[in-house]
């Protein structure tokens, strides 16, 4: 073979390589499953003839991302103060730095909540209307400092939901902690409530970035804080004096989030009020969920519904948890089996008993998160970063799990898979990020994508079967070939 023979046959061959490379994205596959993978990076696998289809479209542009992460409360706050120093670095640096889940959106209660320690309020002087006797101190012993530490942790910064259980009693017409209602005559008080709030924050160093007008207006059978609204009556409330004050107060930036309760039917009764006064909607910049209403439906037809009352306004989980029960202690195998229960499990309406199942914590949570990224959900927020064995310090002994579990006596600390299964989300998919087209062809699984604002695009898949699954994705004309494994959750990371 002559010389200018091999020469072509060098370049046919190096253009042969070069067109597969343009055709390849680099990939970062990360899994977390009940093998013991936790965050665990892994290898692209073998094509399979029997692969199911993940197509991945860029150009469909749904909902951008506020961001995913977990609530300040005065229970964690007080358990951190318990611990080391060194443990209560590592769990914070867990949480916030770049190094661990980054979260970048989270929430905080105003005024106690069934997570505090007592019942407290910042206006405790009867008749106070111009809240002249307003103080945060309360929160001075815990809760600041726990927000400070996590700043100093987050290179990012992250973003903060404040919301009110309840107004103090003396608002009330029950004069009580739990149930009732504002009285009319102290509506012009309760939203400069808020304004005092967010100030008193502000000198703090902390900067409140939203607000909902009330966490489940509802009710909960007044077991623990909580004030009622109907959807009128908090359109009202928005409309007429929360929304003026914050703006008269130079405070028109913090969106206002209405509802804050469970997906379902009632979400859409909330939506429609909310949105159809174009007085009140001007100072509604969104709508607050939880997902207490199913341990495994997450509503798309409600959150679908929603998005379509206000295109473009913020659509936010604000609370989550495995609730109605004491935490497993250093038993990953807990949280991969379908042992939990809800509070609906003994109390549901015989009409609703369906709905609450038993069912495996990190399915829950990748599926619910997954599930709402695909209906227009932009933030997902899980409720106490840290409890104790117990399951508290909880004042009405309402316990629940958290992704991280300390023993304040041992200073013992225990990050479960629920740490991790946040983590696939708020680690990789950032604020600013755009949920883009995403379709499987296999219903055994799930997943969701997002184009990051750093160009990369997050693909994250759950398996919650009982065997390994062959998967191809299609991106740009572009193929990757990976196996999830049994009973898992994968984020992969595509940087075309």
């Amino acid at each position: 073979m002559n010389r200018k023979i091999i020469f072509y046959l060098s370049l046919l061959s190096m253009a042969t390589s070069l067109h597969a490379q343009e055709n390849k994205a680099t990939v970062q596959i990360f899994e977390t499953a009940a093998n013991g993978n936790k965050l665990q990076q892994i290898k692209e696998s073998p094509v399979s003839a029997n692969a199911a289809h993940i197509s991945i479209n860029p150009k469909q542009r749904y909902q951008t991302i506020t961001g995913f992460g977990g609530s300040f409360t005065e229970a964690s706050a007080y358990l951190l103060n318990k611990l080391s120093k060194a443990n209560r670095d590592k769990i914070l640096s867990a949480y916030f730095s770049e190094d661990g889940a980054n979260y970048s959106l989270t929430r905080t209660h105003i005024n106690s909540c069934d997570f505090s320690l007592s019942n407290y309020a910042y206006a405790n002087v009867p008749g106070d209307k111009s809240l002249e006797h307003f103080s945060i101190d309360e929160d001075r012993k815990d809760l600041i400092p726990m927000i400070k530490l996590a700043q100093q942790f987050s290179k990012e910064g992250f973003k903060i939901i404040a919301s009110p259980w309840t107004a103090p009693p003396w608002m009330k017409d029950n004069n009580d902690w739990r149930g009732g209602k504002l009285l009319p005559e102290y509506n012009e008080t309760w939203a400069l409530y808020f304004s005092k709030y967010i100030k008193a924050y502000q000198k703090e160093g902390i900067r409140i970035w939203g607000i909902t007008v009330e966490n489940e207006p509802l009710g909960n059978d007044k077991n623990w804080e909580s004030m009622h609204f109907t959807p009128e009556e908090m359109t009202h409330f928005v409309r007429d004096f929360l929304g003026p004050r914050l703006e008269k107060d130079g405070l028109s930036n913090i969106p206002i989030l209405g509802y804050d309760q469970n997906r379902g039917e009632e979400l859409e009764k909330w939506a429609k009020a909310m949105f159809e006064d174009e007085k009140a909607a001007k100072y509604f910049a969104g709508t607050a969920v939880h997902w207490y209403a199913s341990t495994y439906d997450f509503f798309p037809a409600s959150l679908q519904y929603t998005h379509q009352q206000a295109p473009g306004k913020y659509l936010i989980n604000t609370e989550s948890c495995v609730d109605g029960q004491v935490p497993a202690w250093k038993n990953d195998a807990w949280y991969w089996s379908a042992e939990a229960k809800d509070w609906g499990w003994t109390w549901a309406p015989e009409n609703q008993k369906y709905l609450h199942s038993k069912y495996v914590p990190v399915f829950r949570y990748a599926g619910d998160m997954i599930g709402c990224l695909n209906n227009y959900v932009d933030g997902w927020i899980d409720w106490n970063m840290v409890v104790n064995k117990q399951g508290g310090p909880n004042w009405f002994k309402n316990w629940c799990t958290a992704p991280v579990i300390v023993d304040e006596e041992n200073d013992e600390v225990y990050f479960t898979p629920l740490y991790y299964t946040m983590a696939h989300f708020s680690k990789f998919i950032r604020p600013g990020a755009v949920k883009i087209g995403c379709t499987i062809n296999n219903t055994e699984l799930m997943a969701t994508a997002v184009k990051n604002p750093d160009e990369t695009i997050a693909v994250v898949i759950l398996n919650p079967t009982d065997k390994p699954q062959a998967i191809e994705i299609n991106i740009d004309n572009k193929k990757i070939s990976i196996s999830i494994s049994t009973n898992a959750l994968q984020t992969i990371i595509l940087n075309s």
